[in-house]
């Protein structure tokens, strides 16, 4: 029995795999739970997050009914009321009237983001929300969004797709829009980061590069900022920078005492810790979505962050001597968002250039692998045209033989030895003399 096409067409898209798990643990749902309720394995439903496989057919649709968010409840609808000389004047309801066209909002320029954004006080205790499903009370902002700009209950983020529907711009204007108000920004945080100046401009620009080559894919994600962020973190954090000599060492480090004992607190954690810190306590990030952006379960992305709290709180005094975690967490944001604006760091390029430089290497790739597949073809084909119809047998080089024994032969004959010929030659043989020999 084969599977109709239209049973799985009927089925709703599933998001992306980060998303995934942000609606499993939004649940309370634990990966056992959804690996019992799909008819699975744990192995497997870890694989749907990780985006390594997907869900396909029946299993494909309990599993996006089981993580689907639930409906917002509408507010009931206000009875309409008309009053007795409204009636009398011959007046609809509300309801009855026709609906008028709604004018289009007007587009408002974005507001200028800070280096670090607000990030609401995360909860008492960093292992409380690793077994939970909300992780740090309060929702995070948003990258780009101003600083104590909260978002309403009701309010989704709007992907650049959705206000390109919405205020009809080109691609071009959603990308120069996204870049304008979260690239200072990130450059500041990825000079947290890796410690570089020059490497954290570059690897934001790597970054806003490899974003506009997929816009496609990247204009309608969840988090178009958090897409550009974890990209440009993993170039960052390349080991491979080792080996060239502008990145092999750190910038020097600020003047200041306590912004340096930070900014070397930081270098010494290892990448993954300072990345979790970085996200949780600089960017604002709550606990699940700073483990997926870390690849990491949220109990261990827990664990990293307590670490490194702890292993920076030994570098400064004001943060071992505060009351609570989430206090920790606040005076360290404020260091953080403090010690990324008090550094000169290089402005990224305008966003046409970006644009420019990014087709401009897709191009050139483009052109490099035409250009290799042609050589190949041509290759091949001289290969064809000039190598041999038919086997030949490659004739063996000659070698000396040696070991072998002197050529041997008769003796010289003597005159006796000359005579007697002669005379045998000469004699008929006639019976027996030839057989008997004569005596004399």
């Amino acid at each position: 029995m084969t599977r109709s096409t239209t049973d799985e067409a009927a089925v709703p898209p599933l998001p992306s795999p980060k998303e995934r798990r942000r609606l499993r643990e939004a649940k309370s749902l634990s990966e056992d739970e959804v690996a019992a309720a799909v008819g699975v394995t744990r192995a497997t439903v870890r694989s749907w997050e990780t985006g390594r496989t997907s869900p396909r057919g029946r299993k494909r649709a309990l599993y996006a009914k089981l993580i689907a968010p639930e409906p917002p409840v509408k507010p009931a609808a206000k009875p309409t009321v008309v009053t007795a000389k409204a009636a009398a004047a011959g007046a609809r309801p509300a309801a009855d009237r026709p609906a008028e066209p709604a004018a289009a909002p007007a587009a408002a320029d974005p507001p200028e983001a800070p280096a670090l954004p607000e990030a609401p006080p995360p909860p008492s205790d960093p292992r409380a929300g690793a077994g939970t499903a909300d992780g740090p009370s309060g929702a995070p902002e948003a990258p780009g969004r101003p600083s104590g700009a909260a978002e309403a209950p009701g309010e989704r983020r709007t992907s650049p797709a959705e206000a390109l529907d919405e205020r009809r711009i080109s691609p071009c204007e959603a990308f120069d829009e996204l870049y304008a108000r979260t690239a200072p920004g990130l450059v500041r945080q990825t000079y947290l980061l890796s410690g570089r100046r020059a490497l954290a401009r570059e690897s934001v620009e790597r970054a806003f590069e490899l974003a506009w080559q997929r816009w496609p894919e990247v204009a309608v994600d969840r988090d178009p900022a958090g897409w550009v962020r974890a990209a440009a973190y993993e170039y960052a954090m390349s080991p491979w920078h080792r080996l060239r000599r502008t990145h092999r060492h750190p910038d020097a480090p600020p003047t200041e005492p306590g912004k340096r004992a930070l900014f070397d607190a930081l270098l010494d954690l290892p990448p993954a810790y300072r990345r979790t810190l970085l996200l949780y306590d600089g960017v604002g990030l709550d606990l699940p979505e700073t483990a997926a952006e870390t690849e990491a379960s949220t109990p261990a992305a827990a664990g990293r962050l307590m670490t490194a709290r702890a292993a920076v709180a030994e570098r400064l005094p004001e943060l071992a001597e505060a009351d609570s975690p989430a206090e920790q967490s606040a005076l360290l944001h404020d260091r953080l968002g403090g010690l990324a604006r008090a550094e000169h760091v290089p402005v990224p390029r305008p966003a046409r250039a970006v644009r420019t430089g990014s087709e401009n290497k897709a191009r050139l790739w483009t052109r490099a692998a035409v250009a290799g597949v042609a050589l190949l073809i041509a290759v091949t084909g001289l290969t064809l045209h000039t190598a041999p119809t038919h086997y030949e047998q490659p004739i063996s080089p000659p070698e000396r033989v040696g070991g072998v024994p002197p050529r041997g032969g008769p003796q010289k004959l003597t005159a006796q030895d000359l005579k007697l010929q002669k005379s045998l030659g000469e004699r008929l043989a006639h019976g027996p003399e030839r057989l008997v020999p004569e005596l004399r």
